[in-house]
């Protein structure tokens, strides 16, 4: 906008209109982008407002209408000339298309929080129990995701008696799971009870095996449909502990479940298979506390 401001005071009228009619093409973009993603920027609205009125302001009427009314739809915006450069009469809407094709290439936003002051200091976990549970799953791993159907039953069983406490880390095996993270942590700031939680991992399992998706609006549009609600928070604060996490039981592969019974004693299963056997155990074990 400073360009355009000093374009005005050096009385430069058509490079300050083509400059508009270029911005006027990188709002269009970033207009769609909002209203898509359902995220709306006031800073953002508030500086388009400013370029369209700058734009109207300064709009003049092109000759072109004058000389061919077939050529409205193409001079519409308006027109420029460039008399040092031996060029007249070229319309704003090429300009237009311009801001609108570089903003398209180059930019590569992503719907992103607004954070607050205070990060978060612990990662989102299930019930409160003497019993700690904590898998470490990729939503592209298919053990991960037998393992998840398979104990689910037993997690839901175990969170209604208040006798674990459940903790899910999503390791970024694939360069595509810190986007499913990210809207996992998202969901249960929408929703934190266990259901919905199981829910969503399991429509984030079928996501990333059976819809292949890898791209973020897509995913988007894909919780949309199956009704998953999200709440925007500073997912970075728990991405760190996520990965502190990770280092501290150095984990090399997934699935691996790690369990912490009372005390210090500390087990740890890789594989489903084997996750599952750890969880029989443990199944015993609570089942003694229960006589």
């Amino acid at each position: 906008m400073s360009v355009v401001i000093a374009f005005a005071v050096f009385n430069q009228s058509s490079f300050m209109r083509a400059l508009l009619a270029f911005g006027l093409g990188v709002e269009i973009h970033l207009y769609a982008f909002q209203v898509q993603n359902e995220v709306y920027c006031p800073f953002c609205l508030a500086f388009s407002a400013t370029l369209i009125l700058s734009f109207l302001i300064n709009y003049e009427i092109p000759s072109a209408w004058r000389e061919k009314r077939s050529r409205m739809w193409l001079y519409f915006p308006g027109e420029v000339s460039f008399p040092m450069f031996k060029l007249n009469k070229l319309p704003l809407l090429l300009f237009s298309l311009l801001g609108y094709l570089t903003i398209l290439v180059t930019f590569s936003g992503s719907v992103a929080p607004a954070y607050g002051q205070n990060p978060i200091n612990e990662i989102p976990s299930l019930g409160k129990g003497a019993y700690e549970i904590t898998l470490f799953t990729d939503y592209f791993c298919s053990p991960c995701r037998r393992i998840d159907i398979k104990a689910e039953p037993l997690l839901k069983e175990w969170l209604a008696d208040g006798n674990v406490k459940i903790t899910f880390v999503d390791v970024p095996i694939s360069r595509v799971t810190p986007i499913y993270a990210k809207y996992y942590l998202y969901s249960t700031n929408a929703n934190s009870d266990a259901s919905n939680l199981l829910h969503v991992r399991k429509k984030f399992f079928d996501a990333a095996q059976d819809k292949n998706i890898r791209e973020e609006k897509t995913l988007l549009s894909y919780m949309k449909d199956n009704n998953i609600s999200w709440k925007s928070m500073d997912e970075k604060s728990v991405f760190l502990l996520l990965s502190a996490k990770i280092r501290e039981n150095n984990i090399k592969a997934t699935p691996t479940c790690v369990i912490r019974y009372p005390g210090k004693d500390i087990k740890t299963f890789i594989g489903d298979e084997e996750i599952w056997n750890g969880l029989t155990e443990l199944k015993k074990n609570l089942a003694k506390i229960k006589k």
